[in-house]
């Protein structure tokens, strides 16, 4: 088995999985917590990765159905550490291939997964100020993970990189071009990871090459975004410069005025108090008082108008976005919807697409209230544009790219 470990890095956490490549299977995961915190798992991210690693040693290294391994990686002391577990077999085979980091911002220098040298987390660092909640978590992570397990290569996958195909007259924004090259600004997008991985997963369900396809990925979840594919490559995505343009989102405001933010200034906020209120207190949140979509339909189901309205502006900013796209891609195969909202959530996929049938776009009543969590369709018998419903994987997709270009640089 081809075994990748896939690691997320935030400010105090790591979240982790050992993946099959080949079965997809997540032979063991979990997480460590409140890192550098009183009563925390560990006082920083090199003691948590070293934590970590003693979980996978004392877990043997195998889960359903798979086979105990030996550890991939080295210890405080440099030396290889066993990941197999008593009776294990294969001992002296490596659990693991590589580590593959998900790295949320890789600005326009990254197009693709990367090999992490020292000169890479040097490029990485100098693009955090596009992503200053993120990026340094995601080093964090990285440097921790090249001291404790430095024996396998580690490869960079980055949330922003899939989205480096959309051409210059839709990431360009129309501010002084001086201005915005010495300050990196343009779109980026975001959730690019699981949009691609999405894609290839509905062009195989609708027995398509990708190449061939023209899809609308609608990422809904606590963080949203959608994306317009042509051909298995992106041509626009709703995120921007940030992960704080777009869709309606659970504390996040998505599309909103410039002006806004100047009025907001000039009447007294600070700029930390803007920042919270964007991405902190508006969206769902900002609208309802709550953030999960859950609590919001009830409440609406209860009679609650703040609620009621709340679910209202985020279907009319996904309408608005998916109408553009199908007008840019010129023609469209299939929706899909996927993350917690969109593959969870019948009620507000059916929402979300009310009033556009007359583009194509419907959900048969029966199909979308069904709770399978395979892949489907949604949309009615001989519907010419599919509505899919695809679950997203992003520690999959990334395990397999890190896979591949581990065994490419072999």
């Amino acid at each position: 088995m081809t075994r990748v470990f896939v690691v997320n890095s935030g400010s105090s956490s790591i979240k982790y999985q050992l993946l099959d490549v080949e079965s997809g299977e997540a032979v063991l995961g979990g997480l460590v917590e409140r890192i550098g915190e009183p009563g925390g798992d560990a006082a920083d991210h090199t003691e948590g990765m070293r934590l970590v690693l003693d979980r996978l040693g004392s877990e043997g290294g195998s889960g359903p159905g798979g086979k105990s391994g030996a550890g991939g990686g080295s210890g405080a002391d440099g030396a290889s550490v066993s990941v197999g577990g008593p009776g294990a077999e294969d001992v002296d085979a490596p659990a693991f291939v590589a580590v593959g980091h998900r790295v949320v911002h890789g600005g326009a220098l990254f197009t693709a997964p990367t090999l992490i040298t020292d000169d890479v987390v040097e490029q990485i660092e100098r693009v955090s100020a596009l992503a200053p909640l993120h990026n340094p978590a995601n080093l964090a992570g990285i440097r921790a993970a090249r001291e404790v397990m430095g024996d396998v290569p580690h490869v960079a996958v980055f949330d922003t990189a899939f989205h480096q195909s959309m051409p210059a007259y839709v990431y360009t924004y129309a501010i002084d071009r001086d201005v915005a090259q010495a300050h990196g600004v343009r779109r980026y997008g975001f959730h690019g990871t699981s949009h691609e991985f999405v894609a290839r997963c509905a062009a195989e369900l609708l027995g398509r090459p990708i190449d061939e396809l023209k899809l609308i990925v609608l990422h809904l979840g606590n963080g949203s975004s959608a994306t317009a594919i042509d051909g298995g490559r992106s041509v626009d995505t709703s995120m921007g410069l940030t992960p704080l343009e777009g869709l309606v989102m659970g504390s996040r405001s998505g599309d909103l005025d410039p002006g806004v933010l100047l009025h907001l200034l000039r009447t007294g906020l600070e700029v930390d108090e803007l920042d919270r209120l964007l991405n902190m207190r508006s969206g769902l949140l900002g609208l309802t008082g709550r953030s999960d979509m859950r609590d919001v339909v009830q409440a609406a189901d209860d009679g609650d108008e703040d609620a009621r309205l709340a679910l209202d502006v985020w279907a009319h900013r996904i309408r608005h976005y998916v109408g553009a796209y199908l007008a840019q891609l010129g023609g469209l195969d299939a929706l899909v919807f996927t993350a917690g909202i969109g593959e969870n959530s019948p009620v507000m996929r059916a929402r979300a697409l009310a009033g556009l049938s007359h583009l194509g776009l419907e959900v048969d009543a029966d199909r979308n209230a069904m709770t399978w969590r395979e892949a489907r369709e949604i949309s009615p018998e001989g519907a010419v544009v599919k509505v899919l419903v695809v679950p997203t994987n992003e520690e999959l997709a990334i395990a397999r790219a890190a896979a591949a270009l581990a065994e490419s640089e072999a």
